[in-house]
């Protein structure tokens, strides 16, 4: 009892230190679609910062919901969680009221079902999720975030079968 209400008293001020917040949209083809709402903390680093870019990143806790929508069949709702470790290759100022970014990442996610549809199946309920991106930010701090990224999960042979998905994801995020 104790442990959950330091949790309880602990939120708040996990909540608070929060950076930013996003939405995704995602498909994978015409078989299974994706929407997930996430949580980011900036790491406040920069390496490599010469040229006029540099090199720094987040941590990105997210909850996802995915459906199947294969026409083949047996379709399944799934349910994620994430955590990922995401670098971001990002220009220092704005050109054009832009600054344009690269990111990519590998993280963890847990399903709440091992299978989408008839004939995709992922072995075990742990996947890797690794994403590769491209955006901008925009406004007067830089606080809109808009974003496309190419996401492959599977479980890394750990369980077969292993046959993974793709998404082609739309990020939108707010940066406080």
């Amino acid at each position: 009892m104790k442990k959950y209400l330091f949790l309880l008293l602990l939120a708040p001020a996990m909540a608070s230190a929060v950076d930013g917040i996003s939405i995704e949209e995602g498909k994978s083809g015409n078989s299974a679609e994706m929407t997930r709402v996430g949580a980011q903390w900036d790491w406040n680093k920069r390496w490599f910062d010469n040229g006029g870019w540099h090199l720094g990143g987040y941590w990105d806790a997210d909850i996802g919901y995915w459906r199947g929508k294969a026409a083949i069949g047996y379709n399944k709702d799934i349910t994620e969680i994430g955590f990922t470790p995401v670098f971001r290759y990002q220009r220092n100022d704005k050109i054009l009221g832009l600054i344009p970014y690269a990111e990519g990442a590998v993280g963890i996610h847990f399903l709440s079902g091992t299978q989408i549809y008839l004939n995709r199946k992922f072995g075990s309920s742990f996947q890797f999720g690794d994403h590769l991106g491209v955006g901008m930010l925009f406004g007067s701090r830089s606080q809109y975030d808009l974003g496309y990224r190419f996401q492959h999960l599977s479980n890394g042979s750990i369980k077969q079968p292993n046959q993974g998905i793709n998404f082609n994801q739309i990020r939108f995020a707010y940066h406080f």
